[in-house]
């Protein structure tokens, strides 16, 4: 545990610390830029950034996107910016326009990070840190869990990935967001409240206020604890899986004229689990297409339960089985 100074708030302390972890892996001379919505999370992470960053020879910076949903929104926009500014950060501001696509969270979603990789180049930065926190985490599991989404959704967010060649960090994600609430609290720092984040037309809305504190309520407490264990153990499964793929897949795949092919023989010889995540990954990586698990299913049967049938038409590609080979090809 971090040794705190008397009179240094806990909960401080414990943003402080968990960000100081992340922020030790970055090289010094480098930024840090920290992704400001103003509210109590993200508030708190930018506070602890600047605390922490000097002290490891880092530069620290925010970028808050005014998305332009709401009223308001280029004021709430402007006050986080002079918050982050108040407390030493570099702060900017940028304007993006939302589309329709997936629906309004997902287009928002979609924007902001497209913004924060161009604002993380523009200046240069090591490292985009945001403030998911570990309630974040139990909200993603339970959503992926209703989605029926599989392993890959249940892992949740890791805490360090790549957003468009930038790394994305998450500091938080093993802190509750009572501690950052009141870490803002202490700091004296006062944190926007979005109103999307109270609308229960948003399905992670109704699982924050309704899903979470009624398993709480019924199963005793810990449960966005034990989801967030889950997620974790979740991510080393498909670490080691991805392993096992990386290492099966150079002597099971081969170019094909139109695209790529797979070994019959070689897929049948693995687990169901393993075969369904080539097949799944092959996609991925040659055609930059997800496929569900009822098409996952249906190219597998392809090797399990092949009986002459013709190609299926999948995301970007077509999958077909040709003497002893699953050959992918482009649909263009």
């Amino acid at each position: 545990m971090e040794e705190r100074r008397p009179g240094l708030d806990p909960a401080v302390a414990e943003v402080r610390l968990a960000v100081r972890r992340v922020l030790t892996g970055l090289e010094p001379g480098t930024t840090a830029l920290v992704a400001l919505s103003g509210g109590v999370d993200s508030l708190a992470l930018a506070a602890a950034t600047a605390f922490e960053a000097p002290k490891l020879g880092l530069r620290a910076a925010s970028l808050t996107v005014d998305h332009g949903l709401q009223d308001g929104s280029t004021d709430a926009a402007t006050s986080a910016a002079a918050k982050a500014e108040a407390l030493g950060l570099d702060a900017r501001v940028v304007r993006v326009e939302v589309g329709g696509a997936g629906g309004p969270e997902a287009a928002a979603r979609d924007a902001r990070y497209r913004a924060l990789a161009d604002g993380a180049r523009a200046i240069g930065a090591a490292a985009i840190l945001t403030g998911h926190t570990l309630d974040d985490q139990a909200e993603t599991v339970l959503l992926g869990l209703a989605r029926g989404a599989g392993a890959t959704s249940l892992q949740g967010m890791a805490e360090a990935s790549v957003l468009d060649e930038v790394t994305l960090l998450r500091p938080l994600l093993g802190v509750r967001r009572a501690i950052t609430s009141a870490a803002c609290a202490a700091e004296g720092l006062e944190p926007w409240h979005d109103p999307h984040n109270a609308d229960p037309r948003f399905a992670r809305v109704r699982v924050r206020d309704a899903v979470l504190p009624v398993l709480e309520s019924e199963l005793g407490p810990g449960i966005a604890e034990a989801l967030a264990r889950t997620a974790a153990q979740l991510r080393e499964d498909a670490e080691a899986f991805d392993q096992m793929i990386d290492e099966t897949i150079e002597d099971i795949v081969e170019h094909a004229e139109a695209g790529i092919s797979v070994s019959v023989a070689a897929l049948a010889a693995n687990p169901a689990a393993l075969r369904n995540r080539i097949i799944r990954h092959v996609v991925a990586s040659e055609f930059h297409e997800s496929l569900t698990r009822t098409q996952t299913l249906e190219v597998a049967r392809l090797v399990t339960d092949w009986s002459g049938q013709g190609p299926i038409d999948l995301p970007g590609c077509r999958a077909r089985r040709i003497g002893g080979r699953i050959e992918f090809s482009s649909r263009l």
